[in-house]
């Protein structure tokens, strides 16, 4: 059992708020915060005191972006992010959640999560059920779930390529409303991936109109590339019309003939902003992104779940047809492709665990292969459980968008338990933006980095009682040395904890010691504050 209280004396305390931090010592009673009071004036008597000299502490940081949804069915502990000081996290992103699902398209869900989830059993159904079996197994971090568009299409409509009909939407809604009832934080969507790359504008507003006013619609956009703005156009025409808040989820201005386009996206936000609506967006502080192998293909080889894509992918007559598109592109279409190409595309996780850690470009050369021909090969051989980094953004893009006002940060690490070489970014984001962002280019000034990843998101997300070090709330904080704290980005070696952590704390029990997590489970599931 942790004391009962607990004295922090001698740090420097960055509360949340974006002001540059402070000395002060901080009594945590009965998990919460119980005084942050200046150094020396709270009497230790026998209290249990803990020494941060040299440190900075900040509340526990809020990933906005994480696909983590698995982690508590994981049988490890799942620690890449609160090893980085992260203490609570958004799932469900991307129009990605693990419920609900129903009997007749629950096979091809779980085919289609296993691109880039571990395979599971698929014990739950309903919203409810899956939260409840999650909670039995525990949380390492606080879990805000989202509940995902695409979910919901697909245990309607399954992977097919069509507009649900009025009772269909009906059906869509109805489960949207009892995940919003059981406590999901928001809807999502992932407008490039299947189904919902099959969906049209009216039914993510009709599905919006279900959130209310208060609620949120997170989304991985239309397009990040050549269509960017008019993606930024219609998030907010969906937040709009559905009467609800927006925020665009890693905002980027993807592939080399996009590069400095960010300006313009900005501007593009802050006029949406203006004019009433909600909409606020995330970034990650890498130039590299990641996601399953299956986005490089076009939209019409993405219908039909993945014996369909499958069965094109073996057909030669459609190699050819696929061929035609990957060259040319399609009308509306952003090809990763084409913002990359073969050389900035690395394999990261395949269901074998061959091929990790060599671009496609590479492992072509190695087999005397054209590019695409080995891309469809590895796909087939690994029934396309395949996932990737893609290298398509710019360095001065990623520095424009954090130095934008209220820009948040997202690790959007791939679900764990995939092993493999997973982007840098799972283990590493929040030392890195305090590293790179705020120690060594000076982009933002600490104090506004910290509540960027903290009281901001807690307010966007409706996170209750966290992201601020004030008395009353709950004491989920992080201690970090800012001349040290870091992490090493190596695409090819990624798997390695960050430098410069010296604690994590959850509800005023130690966690979180330098490299280790001494644990147990503390994380619990959030709804959201009123």
């Amino acid at each position: 059992m942790p004391p009962n209280e607990m004295l922090i004396r001698g740090g420097t305390v960055a509360d949340g708020s974006g002001r540059e931090p402070v000395r002060a010592d901080v009594l945590i009673r009965a998990g919460r915060i119980a005084a942050v009071e200046a150094p020396g004036a709270v009497a230790a008597g026998d209290i249990p005191t803990v020494d941060a000299s040299g440190l900075v502490i900040a509340p526990g940081f809020i990933d906005v972006h994480s696909h983590a949804d698995n982690a508590a069915l994981l049988p490890e502990d799942e620690t890449s992010k609160i090893l980085q000081g992260v203490t609570t996290e958004v799932t469900g992103n991307c129009g990605f959640s693990l419920a609900p699902t129903r009997a007749d398209s629950v096979a091809a869900f779980a085919s289609f999560t296993q691109r880039i989830f571990p395979p599971m059993e698929f014990a739950w159904s309903t919203w409810a059920e899956f939260t409840r079996i999650a909670d039995a197994h525990g949380h390492v971090t606080n879990w805000a779930p989202l509940v995902g568009h695409g979910t919901l299409r697909i245990a309607v409509l399954g992977m097919a390529d069509r507009t649900p009909d009025a009772d269909e939407l009906r059906l869509m809604g109805r489960e949207l409303d009892l995940a919003l009832e059981g406590g999901a934080f928001g809807m999502s969507s992932g407008l490039v991936y299947p189904p919902a790359v099959f969906s049209e504008t009216d039914e993510l507003v009709a599905l919006a109109r279900h959130l209310g006013a208060d609620g949120l619609y997170t989304t991985h956009m239309r397009g990040e590339g050549a269509s960017l703005l008019t993606s930024i156009d219609e998030s907010a025409r969906i937040g709009t019309e559905g009467g609800c808040r927006v925020h665009i989820s890693h905002l980027k201005s993807n592939g080399r003939s996009n590069w400095g386009r960010m300006p313009a996206a900005l501007d593009r936000i802050h006029q949406h902003a203006e004019s009433g609506l909600s909409l606020t967006k995330d970034i990650y502080p890498y130039t590299a992104g990641a996601t399953m192998l299956t986005a490089l293909l076009p939209p019409p080889f993405l219908a039909d779940g993945d014996e369909g894509v499958l069965a094109r992918l073996a057909s030669a007559e459609q190699r050819r047809r696929l061929a035609v598109m990957m060259e040319s592109g399609l009308p509306g279409w952003d090809s990763h492709l084409h913002g990359a190409g073969w050389d900035g595309i690395l394999v990261s996780t395949t269901a074998s665990h061959r091929y990790e850690g060599h671009t496609v470009a590479e492992l072509a050369r190695a087999a005397g292969e054209l590019p695409l021909d080995t891309f469809i090969r590895i796909l087939r051989e690994e029934e396309l459980h395949v996932t990737m980094v893609l290298f398509s953004m710019d360095e001065q893009d990623v520095r424009t968008a954090f130095a934008d006002a209220d820009t948040m940060v997202g690790s959007d690490g791939l679900p764990p338990g995939n092993g493999g070489k997973p982007h840098p970014r799972l283990f590493g984001t929040f030392p890195r933006v305090l590293a790179e962002y705020v120690r060594r280019h000076r982009i933002l000034p600490l104090g506004e980095a910290v509540r960027r990843m903290t009281s901001l998101p807690a307010k966007v997300f409706r996170i209750p009682e966290r992201g601020s070090v004030t008395k009353g709330l709950i004491a989920d904080l992080v201690a970090f040395d800012p001349q040290t704290i870091d992490h090493e980005c190596d695409y090819r070696d990624p798997v390695r904890p960050p430098s410069g952590i010296a604690w994590v704390m959850q509800e005023g029990a130690m966690v979180v010691d330098g490299r280790t997590y001494t644990g147990p489970r503390r994380g619990r599931r959030l709804t959201p504050a009123a």
